[in-house]
Formats: structure tokens, sequence, C-alpha cells
């Protein structure tokens, strides 16, 4: 087996198959050095083998007395369990927290869902744009008089959703340190982008900070914080909030000395704009890479996600590692002393489970 020492060697983790989250807050732990057993459905089959990396997988039929007695015996061994499934599936299996952490005083069990265990939704399908939408993110999101634009599902199932959840998951285990029991975590997607709106609602009534879609400093409104397009085609962002970055990005670009004056001022917002976007449209993405990049200007290139391990920082920093002719993103956050790795799926589940209890 594949050696590790990341800073959750040694941590047994039981994972449900699921889609979007799940899977995400199992590779987390997993690049960090813990084991993950994934119990598949039968006949089920790896839908993304980046996320799904590192597991040791088990076909099982959890709805046989076999296959339940299996699961059961997994969660004896188990520090954690993950599972997505809607609130309800795992008691009508005899899995539920009740059965398992009776079974396993010490199980943390994490429960990823959207809309979450409680409420009037908890029971309805969903996906990343509606747990957003009543979260306040969704609005904020487009151009002044458009509709909203979905952010992929980065704010909603990872944002909101797996980071939270991998976050519960460690609380619960040092909680754990203290008291020698776990804890059910529930993790909601609602709950997440509500805790990342609260820059946002800690600041009411402040016109810089408004989430009035298209119309706040930090939602492309503002002339220093937007995309511009370039003479090729190709585009590029802008962040200079501050005033000396202000300063420095309209130096090194050779915008007009008149932009300097009002930065701040809504008013002042969209002439500003179209003044850098005819400048900006001059010349070819590389030329203002040459001159902005690496500055105090708070510049950067747009890149496409398939150039993305090109670029000469993201290659520097090794933030992508080719793995059988599949390019994985690099374990994150790093460690000095314990660093992740990105783990080949080695062994069978079931001969896993069977190690554990081997080893008590």
């Amino acid at each position: 087996m594949e050696r590790c020492d990341g800073p959750l060697t040694g941590l047994r983790v039981v994972e449900f198959t699921g889609i979007g989250p799940g899977p995400h807050v199992a590779m987390l732990l997993a690049d960090m050095g813990a084991e993950v057993v994934r119990i598949e459905r039968v006949g089920g089959q790896a839908l993304n083998r980046v996320v799904e990396r590192a597991r040791h997988r088990v076909e099982v039929d959890v709805k046989s007395t076999e296959g339940r007695a299996f699961c059961l015996d997994a969660a004896r061994q188990a520090d954690v369990l993950i599972e997505g499934f809607r609130p309800g599936v795992m008691e009508r299996l005899g899995l539920g927290p009740d059965e398992l952490l009776t079974a396993n005083p010490r199980l943390v069990y994490a429960r990823m869902t959207g809309w979450g265990q409680t409420g009037p939704l908890a029971q309805a399908a969903g996906h990343d744009i509606n747990y957003i939408a009543i979260t306040g993110a969704l609005d904020a999101i487009g151009k002044a008089g458009e509709l909203p634009i979905p952010p992929q599902n980065l704010v909603g199932d990872f944002g909101g959703g797996s980071m939270y959840c991998a976050f519960g998951i460690l609380a619960a285990l040092y909680e754990r340190e203290r008291s020698g029991r776990g804890q059910v975590v529930d993790a909601a997607i609602v709950d997440g982008a509500t805790s990342l709106m609260s820059f946002f609602s800690g600041l009411p009534g402040s016109a810089l900070r408004s989430t009035a879609r298209g119309g706040g400093l930090l939602s492309g409104a503002a002339h220093f914080y937007r995309c511009y397009e370039c003479a090729d085609g190709r585009e590029i962002a802008v962040g200079a909030i501050e005033p000396q970055f202000y300063a420095e990005l309209l130096a090194k670009s050779g915008a007009p000395a008149d932009l300097a004056q009002g930065q701040m001022d809504p008013a002042n917002w969209q002439d500003h704009a179209e003044r850098l976007a005819a400048l900006f449209k001059t010349r070819p993405a590389a030329d203002w890479c040459e001159l902005l990049e690496g500055s105090d200007a708070c510049f950067a290139p747009v890149v496409p996600l398939d150039e993305v391990r090109d670029h000469p920082h993201m290659k520097e920093r090794g933030a992508y590692e080719e793995r059988g002719g599949v390019w994985h993103s690099a374990p994150a956050p790093r460690f000095s002393r314990t660093p992740g790795a990105i783990r080949d799926s080695a062994m069978d589940g079931a001969e896993v489970v069977a190690r554990w209890k081997a080893q008590g």
C-alpha cells in the first residue's frame, strides 16, 4: 500500500457513494492521509476520476441483510461516516445515526445535504442553484437589469457544502478527543452559503459592499474591480481596490491621469470603465501581462481551465499533478511537516474493512 504521512493518516472513513459535495469531502480527507472505503451500488461506476481518487471501493446491496451487516461492520471500525442521501433514507435502511452511534459511540456521522435535515424543504429535490437562491448569494451575482448567473456549482456544492462538511468533521473529531464521543454533523449547503454571505450581511447599508446585482464594488460594477477584453479577444482581471494599488494600475497601464480622481464614487464607475475598456482593447493580453502581472496593480489574466496548469505561477507551485494520463488538482492546503498526497485506490474495500477489524 502506498505510504502517506499526511496529517489525517490513520483516520478511517466510510463514504456512501453520491455526487457533488459528498465525494469532494472524501477526496479532501483522503488527500490528507485518511483511508476511505467507498460503499458503492452494485454495478456502479466512477463518475469523476479526480474527485473520486484514493478510494478503496466495495459494491454493496445496502437493502439486503448481508449488505446492511457489512455497512454496520464497517461503521463499527470507522472514525467518520459520510452520507448524502435525503433525510430518512439511512434510517429506513437501518443505518441511521441512532443505530450506528450505538454500535460505535465514537463515530462522527456526517450528513451532507442541500436543504439540511430539518425544515419545510428538507425532503424536496434540489441542486446548487436552488440552494444558493434562498441564501441571497444567487441574487447578488450577475449584471444589473439581467437575470442572476449561476457561478457554476462552486458557491453551493463546494463552497457552502463540502468545505463546511469537512470543517464540521474535523471540529467533531477535535471535540471527540475531550469527550470520547462522536456525534452527527448536519452539513447543509443552505447553512454554509449563508455563512459565506456573512461579509455582506454584516455590512447593511454600505453602498460599496452592496449586493445589488451588478451594483456593488465586488460585483463587477467598479471600473477597478472587473474584467476587460484585450485586442486578441483574451480577457484580464483587475482588482485594484486600495488607493496605492489603483494608482499603480493607472501608472503602469498608461491610463488617463484624470481617472485617479473619484475612484470610490459609484457615479464615476461606468464612465471610467468604458475608458479603461477602450485602453485595454488596444493591446493583446500578453502585453498587459508583461506590463502588469507580478506588480501591485492587482492584475491577472483570465485563464481557461485547461490552460491553468501551464501558467507560470501555478506550474511553479505544482497546482496540478499528472497521474495515469489524468491531471489532478494538488492536495490543499499544504503542510510543512505532514504534507498531503494524491494516492491510488489500491485495495478492495472489503479487504480494508477486514484489516480494520483485525487491527481493532
